[in-house]
């Protein structure tokens, strides 16, 4: 970045700041979209997701070009998108491929909507938003514990009515656990260092946990207060842009996929990953028992994830509601890892502000 896009990555405003579109996107979960369309919308474009006959995920844009309507309020059939208020349909491509009250002296309309690169991988169904060609050359934030049997997986849907950075920082900071009480797996959490690399920020802190599981009843420490004994243990969280992901020792993942909807709304999927490595006569266990085991136990964390995120979303919005009654408020900020963050959402703007005005001299 040169020295102008610096000063002018600093000037731009944090709160206001867009997403850079070039990223893979989560934007709903895979086992949601079955035989009807769902409806997404990723920072301002509304999106419908849909799987068709053989069961192959498609995103295009949520409208259909007859009349402006949603097509998520519609219908699959076949292969194609119906729209629910005249029943004109589209196929994969985005192209209107059938009018039922169609004359025979009539031709197709040649309306054609925008189609969004668009994966299902680790239990999400993921959208490229940005520029079609530079999709292939990133990929989804990989998450390759949802399929392992080894990994209890709990998932809890954010909904909150703030800017997304309020969310990265409040992910990245791990002094706040004063307002968790007992839903928080750490406590006296030391920031050790950080390194900012390209797309990315990682902040190394060291914390007091319970934490481990290393014996079936040490299990039992995550429900009864009482049994719990900390012990230090790394505490490593990493903002890879768009998204985030941490690491508590051994035993414990959490990450964060980011499904900005505007300014002022944020949605995102907040993942509890458990291991079980530790229980080695597990692993000899028939592969369909392991199976059955964690799918039994899928939410088992989810008390817990629900009340952090309960508790985080009242600190955030209340954050939000303070920026837009006075912007100028300065805060006083401790934790370097919170700059870093606001530099890294800064840097994707300017990238993609740099990479719109690309395409635009191109097309010129």
């Amino acid at each position: 970045m040169d020295g102008t896009s610096t000063a002018t990555a600093r000037s731009l405003d944090v709160r206001q700041l867009g997403i850079n579109p070039n990223h893979w996107y989560a934007v709903a979960i895979a086992a949601e979209v079955k035989t009807k369309p769902v409806k997404a919308t990723l920072w301002g474009e509304d999106i419908v997701v849909y799987r068709d006959a053989a069961g192959q995920v498609h995103a295009l844009d949520d409208r259909c070009p007859h009349r402006q309507v949603k097509l998520s309020e519609g219908a699959v059939k076949g292969n194609n998108l119906e729209c629910a208020y005249h029943g004109w349909q589209f196929d994969a491509n985005g192209q209107c491929t059938e009018v039922p009250y169609l004359a025979e002296n009539q031709k197709l309309p040649t309306c054609r909507i925008r189609v969004y690169p668009v994966v299902e991988q680790d239990g999400f169904v993921w959208v490229f938003p940005g520029d079609p060609a530079i999709a292939p050359q990133r990929y989804p934030l990989p998450l390759p514990e949802w399929d392992h049997l080894n990994y209890i997986v709990s998932l809890s849907v954010i909904r909150c009515e703030n800017h997304y950075s309020y969310l990265i920082e409040n992910l990245m900071d791990m002094y706040h656990g004063h307002l968790h009480d007992n839903y928080q797996a750490w406590a006296s959490a030391k920031l050790l260092d950080m390194v900012e690399t390209g797309d990315r920020v990682d902040a190394h802190y060291e914390a007091q946990s319970y934490y481990r599981i290393d014996k079936i009843w040490s299990v039992s420490q995550l429900f009864i207060p009482a049994l719990r004994q900390l012990h230090p243990e790394p505490l490593d969280v990493s903002y890879i842009y768009p998204n985030w992901s941490a690491t508590l020792g051994n035993d414990f993942r959490i990450c964060c996929l980011f499904c900005p909807v505007s300014e002022t709304r944020t949605v995102a999927f907040l993942l509890h990953f458990t291991s079980l490595n530790a229980f080695h006569r597990l692993h000899k266990l028939p592969i369909p028992f392991r199976r059955f085991v964690k799918n039994s136990l899928f939410g088992a964390a989810n008390k817990l994830l629900d009340g952090l995120v309960e508790q985080d979303v009242v600190m955030m919005e209340q954050e939000q509601q303070a920026y837009l009654r006075n912007p100028r408020l300065r805060n006083y900020e401790l934790n370097p890892a919170l700059a870093a963050v606001q530099r890294l959402i800064r840097n994707q703007a300017i990238e993609a502000i740099a990479s719109t005005a690309s395409s635009l001299g191109a097309d010129e």
